[in-house]
């Protein structure tokens, strides 16, 4: 059994209410955000106070009710109630039932079908971006962003179903023909984590689906609701169409059900997005039973600026990598190195334009930077302060917790630390950057992959050959290689994952499709004769 949970969050395991023992459940439904009038609009996304969280084509769950918190208030938004093993059982046989219908559906079908559920999430964009910054605590603009990541895969995803395919090979044999051929690969388990509950989701699921899989989804416990209401969207596509509900089922629950999923070698693959240290757990009890995995997990990621580089992209790009959603995105700036001759420069205008963030309610428009998502987030932050301040560095912007309601923190800058402190390579999931200084392009590209994690990087600069040597051989080796733009914002074209120990996996676009699938590579004798390969007589 798992130690952490798969939501990241153990103190949300602390906190959880199972609101049947409640001596007062209707003054405590009264305290409800979802009862207020200002917070009405959640009823248009189908959640109500107490919310079912398992669907596997019938809504249901027999397991503990757990409340979902505001991190910008710490007021209750509504309940949820999570799946119990034997739900879990009953859903994954539906799922793999499911299958079987949804296998035999042409793939361009299936693409219809994602576009519909692109179309519905359209309409419900801005609603759901609403209930993504409310739970989730990230800016509208990053909560609406986040569905549109949704939507946009689903549109690749259209024209990916009449695309996917593999190659017809020369064979060496007269009167042969030798093909790959791509099936799916069943069912596919999707365990996301708190601080992407939509889009994450949405990569795995819309091309997992046109690739003929059905899906099995299992969200982070702090944002249930996010769960479900995305799931009502895509089930009412599924029964409008005919098709059984199961194909994208939900299960909502804590370690036990990710333990579950991670050991059932009824799930033929499963995608898992969460820390190194629980996706290490993961890994290994899918290895165990032979299993395909796909890990999305940490990431330390650093923006190198060469004294040739444009400073008014460097500000700017520095600024939202590091404090986009509160510095808990994996590709979120962590580490920022800087030529010894701009050093000072670069740290002073930083430190006034981290001075000019509006800080606030993220429902509201006019704010760049909300809460952390958990109180728990809230002392990981201070104990990572506290830790670069006893080896050595020094805090020029931040470090305190803001004294207001909610988990809000002031976003950070440390400097003085030597590029191999102990807390420079450790990930801390908050709005600290860590800045350094280097004197040679050799020693910074080697600093840049010193750290564990490998998922994403940039450099700024001018000089052509540098940006080569960058993305070459002897350059960064991340999963994702930036010149001249943030470390975070990754389009969906493209395949996102790192290397070492942010765990390898391929999502979203180019040909990440293909771990959805398993190849058989096939050989046709359309001849009357026999040869064999190699020109091997065996006669």
């Amino acid at each position: 059994m798992l130690q952490l949970s798969f939501a990241l969050s153990r103190y949300v395991l602390l906190r959880k209410r199972i609101l049947a023992s409640c001596k007062r459940p209707a003054a405590f439904m009264s305290t409800l955000l979802i009862n207020k009038p200002q917070y009405a609009w959640l009823k248009d996304l189908g959640l109500k106070e107490e919310n079912e969280g398992v669907y596997n084509g019938i809504w249901g769950g027999r397991g503990e009710i757990v409340t979902t918190y505001c991190p910008a208030n710490h007021e209750p938004i509504a309940t949820v109630r999570q799946a119990s093993l034997e739900d879990y059982e009953e859903t994954i046989k539906k799922a793999k039932e499911a299958w079987k219908i949804w296998a035999d559906v042409p793939a361009p079908k299936r693409g219809e079908i994602v576009r519909q559920i692109g179309d519905a999430l359209r309409k419900k964009i801005k609603i759901l971006g609403s209930l993504v910054s409310l739970e989730m605590g990230k800016i509208f603009v990053e909560g609406v962003g986040e569905v549109q990541e949704y939507v946009d895969i689903c549109d690749y995803a259209v024209g990916l179903s009449r695309m996917i395919g593999g190659p017809v090979l020369p064979s060496e044999r007269p009167g042969h023909a030798l093909i790959e051929q791509w099936n799916p690969v069943g069912l596919v388990g999707i365990i996301t984590a708190f601080n992407f509950p939509v889009a994450v989701y949405g990569w795995n699921n819309a091309i997992a689906m046109i690739c003929g899989n059905a899906c099995l989804w299992k969200g982070a416990p702090t944002t249930s609701l996010i769960s479900v209401a995305v799931t009502k969207i895509v089930a009412n596509i599924l029964e409008d169409n005919k098709m059984p509900g199961a194909i994208c089922s939900l299960i909502c629950g804590g370690a036990d059900i990710g333990t579950a999923m991670a050991r059932d070698e009824r799930v033929d693959l499963l995608s898992f997005t969460g820390s190194t240290k629980v996706g290490k757990q993961v890994a290994l009890m899918v290895q165990e039973r032979f299993g395909r995995s796909l890990l999305e997990l940490g990431g330390n990621n650093a923006i190198v600026v060469f004294e040739d580089a444009d400073l008014n992209l460097v500000i700017p790009s520095a600024l939202f990598a590091a404090v986009g959603t509160a510095g808990q995105r994996c590709t979120t700036a962590r580490r920022l190195f800087l030529h010894e001759s701009i050093h000072d420069e670069v740290v002073e205008k930083l430190a006034k334009a981290y001075a000019q963030i509006c800080i606030g309610d993220p429902l509201d428009s006019t704010t760049l930077y909300g809460p952390l998502h958990t109180k728990q987030a809230v002392m990981m932050f201070l104990d990572a302060v506290e830790q670069a301040e006893q080896q050595g560095g020094s805090v020029v912007y931040g470090g305190k917790v803001l004294n207001r309601p909610g988990n809000y923190v002031e976003p950070t800058i440390v400097t003085d630390l030597p590029h191999n402190a102990s807390i420079v390579h450790t990930e801390t999931f908050a709005p600290i950057l860590y800045v350094l200084k280097f004197k040679t392009e050799e020693e910074v590209f080697a600093w840049n992959n010193e750290v564990k994690q490998g998922l994403s990087s940039s450099i700024f600069t001018k000089d052509l050959g540098r940006i080569f040597r960058w993305l070459g051989p002897k350059g960064s080796d991340c999963g994702v290689v930036n010149v001249n733009i943030p470390t975070s914002g990754a389009e969906i074209g493209g395949a996102f994952g790192g290397e070492k120990h942010t765990g390898g996996g391929r999502e979203s676009g180019s040909d990440s499709w293909k771990l959805y699938m398993r190849r058989s590579t096939c050989t046709i004798n359309y001849s009357k004769d026999l040869p064999l390969a190699q020109g091997i007589k065996f006669q």
